[in-house]
């Protein structure tokens, strides 16, 4: 049920938000001072001073962004998301998570990424949900349980892949509609996207998809199949031409690493209507995995160089899901930051770790998120004090096999389960690779920022003197 307090939390961001609507560039500033107001704990103030600094210049990307989000997306999926994230997501949810680590002595998730199903309308080279039986299922009753758990442990905030999650869409929709003081995210290949369920999503307007994209025609088609690039495109401009915002994930590997990372691509999918992407390095998962797929160190070097570039020009929220870890501290998973449920229910530390102590159908989701791997995860991490290293499957091997092993965690493949032994085989020798480019890269970095800060600093103290 939701409290009077939300209630009347919603009625002032939806104010807010009607007053931002008449002058985007102009009130933006004056938007985010007010919902300081939100924060009575103080939870985000050096979030929101970022933010002050970037809205000083009308210029910036991110106020274009912020103002391209305002001025051309559904009015009721705008007001939904925003509140259901601050209020909800951010402001309540972490202050939750964060009584709940001190009251059960390990971590909750921000977020959980959750399939629904393994079935898929695809097949695409190198997929690790490729080794899961393609007829598992959470049902109804059990994500709405999870959901329902989730919240009493703060977390607002989930995502979902598989499979392909529109195979179950009317379920989907349902599950929405019920607890419209979350956030979903999908992550999908499009094909299921129609002019019917962009209604239902304006409807909703929590649930915010993202399509799966490798680059342009060929590079899509040889992964996903004939015809899935044209499928993307017609799901893309329905999304738009409906106000519906939607980002991208592109899987980044030795063949297509050219073509992602390339202004023609990035202004194609600005232009198609994308808000936000999420950029994965390729995981070795499965025992059949083509290795040759994984990004030598030249080309993971120009993905950090292309996306930290691209936040300077391109007004899109570009996510590089392993060099941005010295955002978030490092390695996200094994339930710090999020976990992933695959659809037999096993709940694991990552959608690329399939090791897992527990089964929310066998255990409550207070008692999976205890358990004994992740907390050796939480006890390890960060991984490295690089954090263009963070990741201890691919980056820090044989780390993932300790932890599996003191943690008696099993395997949750179902067709060919790997030993974790094997896995490290594959990605120790990379890892040691990648560690000598990535450590002139992060001492480049902290140099850069510490001489960002000596600036911004000697910037404040003469304001203060002018003053």
């Amino acid at each position: 049920m939701i409290s009077p307090k939300f209630k009347i939390q919603q009625l002032a961001i939806k104010q807010v938000l009607g007053y931002l609507r008449k002058d985007p560039e102009k009130n933006l500033p004056k938007v985010v001072s007010w919902l300081r107001k939100f924060d009575t704990e103080n939870l985000y103030s050096a979030q929101y001073d970022m933010v002050d600094e970037y809205l000083k210049d009308q210029n910036n990307n991110w106020t274009k962004l912020m103002c391209n989000l305002v001025n051309n997306v559904d009015p009721n999926i705008v007001e939904t998301v925003f509140t259901n994230f601050l209020l909800n997501a951010s402001i309540k949810g972490w202050s939750v998570v964060a009584q709940s680590k001190e009251k059960y002595g390990y971590e909750t998730p921000f977020t959980i990424l959750v399939d629904p199903t393994t079935a898929c309308n695809k097949k695409c080279i190198g997929c690790w949900a490729a080794d899961y039986n393609k007829a598992l299922n959470l049902s109804y009753e059990e994500l709405d349980k999870l959901f329902n758990d989730g919240k009493e442990l703060g977390i607002y905030f989930y995502i979902m892949t598989g499979g392909e999650p529109l195979v179950r869409k009317n379920d989907i929709l349902k599950l929405a509609k019920k607890h419209n003081d979350c956030v979903f995210m999908f992550f999908t290949n499009g094909t299921l996207i129609d002019q019917k369920f962009c209604e239902d999503l304006i409807e909703v307007g929590n649930l915010v998809p993202t399509i799966s994209v490798e680059g342009f025609d060929d590079a899509t088609d040889d992964r996903r199949g004939k015809g899935s690039w044209n499928d993307i495109m017609r799901a893309m401009d329905l999304m738009k031409s409906n106000r519906i915002p939607f980002g991208f994930s592109t899987c980044f590997t030795t063949a297509n690493c050219d073509s992602v990372l390339s202004e023609e691509f990035i202004d194609l999918m600005m232009d198609k209507g994308a808000y936000f992407s999420w950029y994965f390095t390729f995981m070795p998962i499965g025992c059949k995995t083509d290795t040759s797929l994984m990004a030598n160190p030249d080309q993971r070097e120009k993905l950090y160089r292309t996306i930290r570039g691209w936040r300077e020009n391109k007004a899109i929220f570009n996510m590089d899901f392993w060099h941005d870890a010295e955002y978030v501290g490092g390695c996200v998973a094994g339930g710090r930051r999020y976990c992933h449920i695959n659809a037999n229910g096993d709940v694991e530390p990552c959608v690329f770790c399939h090791y897992s102590n527990a089964n929310i159908k066998e255990v409550s989701l207070l008692e999976a998120l205890g358990q004994p791997l992740f907390r050796e995860y939480q006890k390890n991490q960060p991984f490295n004090c690089n954090q263009f290293r963070p990741c201890p499957i691919l980056d820090n091997a044989p780390k993932i096999a300790e932890m599996v092993k003191k943690s008696g965690a099993k395997s949750t493949e179902f067709i060919d389960p790997e030993d974790v032994d094997d896995l490290c085989k594959k990605t120790i020798n990379y890892g040691l690779t990648w560690a000598k480019r990535a450590e002139p890269l992060w001492k480049e970095n902290v140099e850069s920022k510490n001489k960002g800060k000596l600036v911004y600093e000697k910037e404040v103290d003469k304001n203060d003197v002018l003053e």
